[in-house]
């Protein structure tokens, strides 16, 4: 019997896992959900590493030899961080491969307390991508207003980016925009477009979570009916905008210069001829 995770695959959309720590990496867990379970990426964040370090004993040793060193605390935290997501890539290695860089994507995303500081997160962009050094790695920068100048000059260098923290069309539509700059800046550096395999990760459930919160305050029967309904209405809509803007001259000019559209989760419509590549969150 096929599994669902299969059918999923079958159908055309990555099942990408958002979690990672050393234990699943030595334990054989993620492998072993890539042979069964059809995960082709990994997307990482600072609560999913804090959860990882603080549930047992397996940094420890980590942690310890970098005291012993003499490093901070958040040289510590980029060092563990780092080796966990480029071992995650090695493993996911076999996968980039056989999908020429669709999947086998492994995400980690730039320090949150940046996120308002664009010449900050361009400058942690390029270090974690020099310190993870693996080819099928995602830079994770959020699509804050000073993020999408930071997202557009981290692909002119031909890093590929995963944009997080999408919620209105507007901003989809930036950062389109800014994916789109950035490729064109990386095509004028000299760069292999076709190498750059970049994701918008458009999120679904906490739009739910805020517009269900504000229909239980207005407690009509019909208030309520609309509960659950509003994060994948705004993700059909998401997914209009990407099919407009990925129709464009603009866009055409890039595709034969060998760019990939930076596709994006949501339920498409039934004429889809795309597969979906993202994480819905």
């Amino acid at each position: 019997m096929t599994t669902p995770t299969q059918q999923l695959s079958d159908a055309g959309v990555s099942v990408w896992l958002d979690d990672l720590s050393r234990s699943r990496l030595e334990t054989g867990t993620l492998r072993k959900l890539i042979e069964e379970k059809n995960v082709v990426g990994v997307t990482t964040n600072p609560s999913i590493f804090h959860a990882a370090i603080t549930a047992g004993t397996d940094y420890d040793a980590t942690i310890a030899a970098q005291a012993a060193a003499g490093a901070s605390v958040e040289e510590t935290i980029f060092e563990i961080t780092t080796t966990d997501v480029a071992d995650a890539c090695d493993l996911f290695a076999p996968v980039a491969a056989a999908t020429n860089g669709v999947d086998g994507r492994v995400s980690i995303e730039v320090d949150p307390r940046l996120a308002w500081d664009t010449a900050g997160t361009i400058a942690e962009a390029k270090h974690l991508y020099k310190k993870v050094n693996k080819d099928n790695v995602h830079i994770k920068i959020p699509a804050t207003l000073e993020g999408l100048e930071a997202i557009t000059a981290t692909l002119a260098e031909g890093i590929s980016v995963n944009v997080t923290l999408i919620f209105s069309l507007e901003r989809y539509r930036a950062v389109i925009n800014a994916f789109q700059s950035g490729l064109e800046q990386a095509k004028d550096n000299g760069h292999d477009l076709s190498k750059i395999h970049s994701v918008a990760s458009f999120f679904v459930s906490r739009v739910d979570s805020e517009i269900d919160k504000r229909l239980d305050a207005i407690g009509t029967d019909d208030a309520k009916a609309l509960k659950g309904k509003a994060g994948v209405a705004n993700a059909r809509l998401a997914y209009q905008v990407y099919e407009e803007l990925f129709a464009t001259e603009r866009w055409a000019l890039l595709a034969e210069a060998g760019a990939l559209p930076s596709v994006r989760c949501g339920p498409p419509p039934a004429s889809r001829t795309r597969p979906i590549r993202t994480p819905c969150t």
